[in-house]
């Protein structure tokens, strides 16, 4: 571990707000979208929402790499994604039972 009189405690400690602060900046964006996407599914796409869900997955899957690599910063780059695209997944799959909730014909719709 390091010592505060040689200064490694304070790299430490400034490197992380550092990192938390882009995070902060390029994920939400991502889940904000797949939260609208979902919404919008939910609003013009009634029963046939299974099929449209997972295209807003791929959209938000894109958007997550066009933000991170339009970062131009590599430092945390793959915890970016994974926050990124996890979040969206997570939204979308409450998504989905909430839309399963008010539609409960629509996995009959599945199977023909």
């Amino acid at each position: 571990m390091g010592d505060a009189s040689t200064g490694t405690w304070s790299a430490r400690l400034v490197a992380y707000p550092e990192d938390v602060s882009w995070r902060s900046r390029s994920v939400p964006p991502v889940w904000v979208a797949a939260l609208v996407g979902a919404v919008l599914v939910g609003i013009f796409a009634g029963a046939a929402f299974l099929s449209w869900l997972p295209v807003v997955l791929a959209i938000v899957v894109l958007l997550t790499f066009v933000i991170q690599l339009s970062l131009q910063r590599k430092d945390g780059l793959v915890n970016r994604i994974i926050a990124s695209i996890g979040g969206s997944l997570a939204l979308l799959a409450v998504a989905t039972v909430v839309l399963l909730l008010l539609n409960p014909g629509s996995l009959d719709s599945l199977g023909a």
